[in-house]
């Protein structure tokens, strides 16, 4: 059964798109078929995987009806459903659609009677949206991605909200799969002070996996490339390869 995991923070810069991008490819590496979904207006999911923020079609077009969401088979055998800068627009134009919420999944549920695939992961913008509704409403996991700094967890208290109202109006079958900490140095106070705040106050929601700050991890983007093409053995790799052992064992 697939499983789809939305990665969030509606926070930018802690490390989301990182990720989405490097979970995904871990768990490819574990021989699992995954779907990657750019929800970002600001398509860095897509241009992080080689593509241009200009393709044909994008999930924008999809999530205005105009065609399924397109299916774009990377070279190194994810598959992708990229963004554009247009989608940003969506939020606005859609907002009066009957069951705007439902939108993503239901076009996720026509692409699941084509094409199987182990798991879909959801790359969301940085806000609590319409469009961040579509990604929760369609997944069966959270993962949230935080900077181990102290602004970066402030926003916590307010997406666990979201997700129980989601959870409660929306999606019954929504979990919160996980906090992930990243950017981390254990030679900083402050980042193990913070980091030691997080598994405090959400306990066994905390990934006991911590993404260390990793030069190739900001990298390998440039390159249109993941981790594990980039640089398969550096920190970042082993990071994100534990994370998906993690993430293999939610239930």
């Amino acid at each position: 059964m697939t499983k789809i995991i939305a990665v969030l923070n509606h926070k930018g810069g802690v490390g989301k798109t990182t990720t989405a991008i490097n979970l995904a490819a871990a768990l490819q590496q574990k021989k699992k078929r995954v779907l990657l979904i750019d929800m970002d207006g600001q398509a860095n999911l897509t241009e992080s995987c080689g593509l241009s923020i200009e393709e044909e079609r994008t999930v924008y077009g999809a999530m205005r009806g105009e065609y399924p969401l397109p299916l774009v088979r990377l070279e190194n055998g994810l598959t992708l459903v990229p963004s554009c800068l247009d989608l940003s627009a969506a939020e606005s134009e859609l907002i009066n659609e009957p069951g705007r919420e439902l939108i993503l999944k239901g076009l996720i549920a026509k692409a699941l009677d084509t094409c199987k695939f182990d798991y879909i992961l959801i790359d969301c913008p940085p806000s609590l949206g319409l469009l961040t509704l579509n990604a929760l409403t369609a997944s069966d996991y959270l993962v949230i991605p935080v900077q181990a700094q102290f602004l970066a967890m402030r926003g916590m208290a307010k997406i666990t909200n979201v997700v129980g109202i989601v959870k409660e109006r929306l999606n019954p079958e929504l979990n919160i799969g996980g906090i992930v900490i990243t950017q981390f140095d254990r030679r900083k106070t402050l980042n193990k002070s913070v980091s030691e705040i997080i598994s405090e106050s959400f306990c066994d929601k905390v990934f006991k996996t911590v993404i260390r700050d990793n030069v190739a991890l900001a990298e390998a983007p440039i390159k249109g490339k993941n981790i594990f093409e980039y640089n398969k053995n550096c920190n970042g790799a082993k990071d994100y390869m534990s994370l998906a052992q993690e993430v293999l064992k939610l239930k």
